[in-house]
């Protein structure tokens, strides 16, 4: 079953979900094969944009941007494009010097916007076309993060991540070749993304228990499922092969799709994406390159994972008892290692002193019910490992 037919029969399912919170209806094409890249000029045709614009930098250009320019003006497209360079760190930032640069880049009479790269491009490209009403078409080039499919944009304004309103993709094309063609720690980051899906449904469990917080149970089998996925194949994923690119790709689509039927982000992100965002906010401030999403984010995982099993262990809380499923910090930084990611807050460069300024702060970033958050109330952090 591919994923648009898979799409269906979720929208099918949310007709009918017990949860009784509200759901999106997803209508949205996904191309995903080797040799996707091509399909995007005769849909570009069908859909009547005979203008678009094409964000890009100079590492997405080499990986697809350029190509895709190239096919379209052989097509008879007129397609702009705008090349966002690094800041002086050499990472493009979606925050509010690089949003201006995409509005101001965008021509008035753009039919669509393609945004062409990973996370952060298709975070400033979303946005903007939610807020110039634009459709909004994504050309993934690296298997990288769950987020291509999000309505939500998470930007960077005045040093703080926050997430606005955004516009979902109407259409993405993630051609498997593209992706496997990656650099191996862009894949790693993406299944540290999906790993971190262990400790965010667990977390969404205790906020729905502990905080009152909405759970859907529709939006968790679809997470769940993606997650198991990935374990399952997590030999392939390392491999960096297609196949492998194939089995990330599909899981990151259906862990954005569970995200975007549910209107929120709770299956998906709990107190490891809160650590994330905090130590990106930190390197921010201190002018330093940035890691990439999906590693923090596995990282940040792997170290929970033992702290809220001890928690499970300490707080005799019914709600707790999701966490003694979790796999140990052992078993889930071997998978890392596996995939070629780092495992540990060490290898990301962060310092002893900003992890245990994550450890306090990061749960105050997001109104949300999660262990980290309990801890943190309760006084009940632990002395934790630095390695």
């Amino acid at each position: 079953m591919n994923m648009n037919e898979r799409i269906r029969e979720w929208n099918e399912e949310a007709k009918h979900c017990s949860c009784g919170n509200p759901h999106r209806e997803v209508n949205m094409q996904i191309y995903m094969q080797e040799g996707a890249l091509n399909e995007i000029a005769p849909y570009l045709r069908r859909q009547d944009y005979s203008h678009v614009t094409v964000v890009n930098d100079e590492h997405t250009f080499r990986a697809a941007g350029g190509r895709v320019l190239s096919d379209l003006r052989a097509a008879s497209l007129q397609a702009d494009e705008i090349r966002l360079q690094g800041n002086s760190a050499g990472d493009v930032i979606a925050d509010e010097a690089y949003i201006v640069k995409v509005l101001l880049g965008v021509a008035d009479t753009s039919h669509a916007v393609l945004a062409i790269g990973s996370g952060t491009i298709h975070d400033l490209v979303r946005f903007v076309c939610y807020k110039m009403g634009l459709p909004f078409i994504s050309v993934p080039t690296a298997a990288s993060v769950d987020g291509f499919t999000s309505a939500g944009a998470p930007l960077i304004v005045d040093g703080t991540k926050q997430t606005f309103q955004a516009v979902a993709p109407e259409a993405i094309f993630a051609d498997l070749s593209v992706l496997a063609a990656a650099p191996q720690s862009m894949t790693a980051a993406g299944f540290g993304d999906m790993l971190g899906k262990y400790t965010s449904l667990a977390d969404w469990h205790v906020s729905r228990d502990l905080g009152r917080e909405p759970f859907c149970p529709l939006g968790s089998r679809i997470t769940e499922e993606a997650l198991e996925a990935c374990i399952a194949g997590v030999g392939a994923i390392a491999e960096g092969s297609p196949e492998g690119a194939g089995i990330l790709m599909e899981a990151l689509i259906a862990s954005g799709i569970s995200m975007l039927i549910i209107d929120h982000s709770r299956p998906a992100s709990g107190g490891e994406h809160h650590i994330s965002h905090r130590i990106e906010m930190e390197f921010i401030k201190e002018g330093r390159k940035q890691i990439l999403h999906g590693a923090k984010v596995g990282v940040a995982s792997a170290l929970l994972a033992d702290i809220y099993r001890n928690l499970a262990e300490r707080e005799n809380l019914e709600a707790f008892r999701i966490y003694r499923g979790l796999p140990s910090t052992e078993q889930m930084r071997s998978w890392l290692r596996q995939v070629g990611g780092p495992a540990t807050i060490d290898e990301l460069g962060v310092s002893a002193e900003q992890l245990d300024r994550a450890l306090h702060t990061a749960h105050t970033l997001r109104s949300r019910y999660t262990g980290l958050k309990y801890i943190n109330e309760h006084q009940l952090l632990p002395a934790v490992s630095y390695e």
